[in-house]
């Protein structure tokens, strides 16, 4: 904060009590001409009169205490332009000591089975449930409760996995998360050539399809596709390749392949390193390993 604004909300902050204890006071000694019948004058509706009592005692000296509480609380806690205050609280300061405590606490109920190899911790029915709600909080909202995916978001519960489905694999997903790139081929294959590996893909699960592109389209698949998918077509971890040979899609159906090869494709799975820390991390990653097995 500038000076002049540190300045100005120490006036105005100050002024504001300055003017609170003035009114108080002020009124306090205030004559006022009462008459007879201890009234003001006004009457509305014939007989509805205001009256002239003075405020309560316990009321002025509750207003006072108020002001006297401001006063004190100034002193300790910012309020006053950049003065921190006695104390020098922050709500940083204080979100980090509790955030500090909250994952020491978490720790120490971790503490019995974290580090137990992943074949036992799937086994392990506490860790497990754990494992469950975290992913329940932070991945269910794409992967489903259920965690069997939907459109453009991965099935967990099988064994197609494009990235690799060891445990390490993913762990490493769940922190640093993935970004997969289907490039548009059709401005290279031209609209023959692209129809031509739309129809040899096809062919590679069992889809009906013309078999004279297909035959056309293998040696394309070939030269444009090998790369990332494998001669086999059945997909490389390394490049987040799906295997194209087993009738799953992760876009939908298989009427996205045209629209891959003709727009291309992009998913993106957030990192959750600045979410979950490293014990959560593993816990949610053996949980959705153990789906799988």
């Amino acid at each position: 904060m500038s000076n002049f604004w540190h300045w100005t909300v120490i006036i105005l902050v100050v002024a504001h009590i300055i003017a609170y204890l003035w009114l108080l006071f002020a009124t306090s000694k205030k004559k006022v001409d009462k008459r007879e019948d201890n009234t003001t004058g006004h009457v509305w509706d014939g007989d509805l009169r205001e009256w002239d009592n003075p405020m309560p005692r316990w009321w002025l000296w509750l207003f006072v205490l108020t002001i006297v509480f401001a006063l004190g609380y100034l002193y300790l806690y910012p309020g006053l332009g950049n003065f921190k205050g006695s104390k020098e609280w922050t709500s940083t300061d204080q979100f980090k000591t509790a955030y500090e405590a909250n994952t020491e606490a978490r720790n120490r109920s971790f503490a019995g089975f974290i580090d137990k190899p992943v074949e036992q911790l799937i086994k392990d029915e506490n860790a497990m449930l754990i494992g469950k709600r975290i992913f329940s909080n932070n991945c269910a909202l794409c992967h489903g409760s259920d965690a069997a995916g939907a459109v453009g978001f991965p099935n967990l519960t099988d064994n197609d996995w494009n990235w690799g489905g060891d445990y390490e694999t993913i762990v490493t997903t769940i922190t640093n998360g993935r970004a997969g790139v289907m490039p548009a081929f059709a401005p290279a294959l031209g609209e023959d050539g692209a129809k031509q590996v739309a129809a040899y893909v096809r062919s590679l699960s069992g889809i009906s399809h013309d078999a004279n592109l297909a035959s056309e389209g293998a040696q394309k698949f070939g030269m444009f596709c090998a790369a990332c998918h494998g001669a086999d077509a059945k997909g490389q971890d390394l490049f987040g390749a799906p295997n194209l040979t087993d009738n799953i899609w992760l876009h939908g159906s298989d009427a996205i392949i045209e629209t891959a090869l003709y727009e291309g494709l992009n998913g993106n799975m957030p990192a959750q390193k600045d979410i979950l820390d490293e014990n959560r991390i593993k816990l949610v990653a053996a949980y959705v390993y153990s789906l799988s097995q």
